[in-house]
């Protein structure tokens, strides 16, 4: 792990609710880490061969910035996902597991996280079995609508995004560099 005496403590971060932002929120996260010579990664649950800005500037911010998906480019039916889907996920999250024992980053960002166990995909067990075998000089974040009282509880630091107006409403798709 680069840095990790200089740090202090890490942290247990949850961005959740109906806004927008909560991705967002967890990338300028990892950038600024980047700026100071920490390294994240960010495991993408439900999310996967889609063009996402993100997976081009990884590239530019390597090694600082590691994304990996655990999800394929399609939609999940929210209550009957498919095998597939579910093995995506908790390779996801093994991957998790590992970055988090691994020791190789300062910042662990689990995107969606709270989506894929609200749709099925891993079992909220799972998810508090991996949270607490946090080290403590790791900073944690999880990502998501449906964020589970049990997460919340656990966390340290709550963010809730509330969606008051949003122009996807009026029609408006994904644009790549704003939501993609």
């Amino acid at each position: 792990m680069n840095k990790k005496d200089t740090k202090g403590p890490g942290f247990i971060q949850v961005y959740t609710g109906n806004g927008k932002g909560k991705t967002t929120a967890s990338l300028g996260l990892a950038l600024r880490a980047a700026g100071h010579g920490y390294k994240s990664i960010i495991i993408q649950f439900m999310k996967g061969k889609i063009d996402y800005g993100e997976l081009k500037a990884q590239k530019m911010l390597s090694p600082y910035l590691k994304i990996v998906q655990a999800g394929g480019p399609h939609f999940i039916k929210r209550g009957s996902p498919s095998e597939q889907d579910i093995k995506m996920a908790r390779k996801g999250l093994k991957t998790a597991q590992q970055a988090l024992t691994g020791r190789k980053y300062n910042i662990v960002i689990l995107d969606e996280l709270n989506v894929a166990i609200d749709f099925g995909l891993i079992p909220l067990k799972d998810a508090l079995e991996l949270i607490s075998h946090k080290p403590p000089d790791v900073e944690l974040i999880i990502t998501g609508r449906y964020a589970k009282q049990e997460i919340i509880d656990r966390a340290d630091l709550v963010t809730e995004m509330r969606e008051i107006k949003h122009y996807y409403h009026k029609g408006v798709q994904a644009r790549d560099g704003i939501e993609k």
